[in-house]
């Protein structure tokens, strides 16, 4: 009888004992996995930060020329208003369409083009040229021919040109100004007075081209 005792104590001992060990060895495991897990969750962390963190260095070179331009432009921009503050672009009262006729319209294109800054060896006659009768206005056309006379040459074999272009409106009051355009030779843009500063270089453009022109045409 006691003999039996000993041996089913044994036995609930070693289940015990096999018991422990399995939940221990569970717990080990567990914890284990949790330390795996959590380093490479740190791991990904730090990966994630370092990809925000880097930047291509290209990008940052992209960004720094932008800016630059930018600012370039705005300091260009504010050179040029202080410089129209100071000099501002000059214009004259235009002729309204009561007053308007075509000989006092030429020389309100002279009075204008004489405000124009310019070398003194520069001289220019305006001359008319033709009326456009349209369906709602007048067009009158005027050349205003620009040349550089010498000793040798008092009269220049080219010369540049700007046609203005005034503009009747015949449903407008009297009191109304005339509407004023013109475009230099050659050049496509539509300008109108008091919009942009005459730079006497466009006359220069005109006449150098007029030569390198005719030197290549064999007389």
């Amino acid at each position: 009888m006691d003999r039996s005792r000993r041996l089913l104590y044994r036995k609930v001992n070693i289940i015990d004992d096999n018991t422990f060990t399995t939940k221990g060895k569970t717990r080990m495991d567990t914890k284990d996995n949790s330390e795996v897990q959590e380093t490479e969750d740190e791991s990904n962390m730090i990966d994630t930060e370092g990809n925000t963190n880097m930047t291509d260095p290209q990008d940052n070179k992209n960004v720094t020329e932008v800016a630059l331009a930018l600012v370039e432009a705005t300091i260009a921009a504010a050179v040029q208003f202080v410089k129209e503050s100071i000099n501002p672009i000059k214009n004259i009262k235009w002729i309204t369409h009561g007053e308007f006729t075509p000989e006092r319209g030429r020389r309100q294109i002279e009075k204008f083009v004489s405000k124009w800054e310019y070398q003194s060896r520069w001289v220019h006659y305006t001359d008319f040229i033709e009326r456009e009768d349209l369906i709602h206005s007048f067009r009158y056309i005027y050349c205003v021919r620009w040349s550089v006379p010498t000793a040798l040459k008092p009269m220049p074999r080219v010369s540049a040109a700007a046609f203005f272009t005034i503009k009747f409106n015949k449903n407008k009051p009297p009191d109304m100004p005339v509407d004023v355009s013109y475009v230099f030779e050659g050049q496509a843009l539509v300008q109108r007075p008091g919009m942009i500063r005459f730079r006497e270089k466009w006359l220069r453009d005109i006449i150098e081209a007029k030569h390198i022109l005719m030197e290549s045409l064999p007389f």
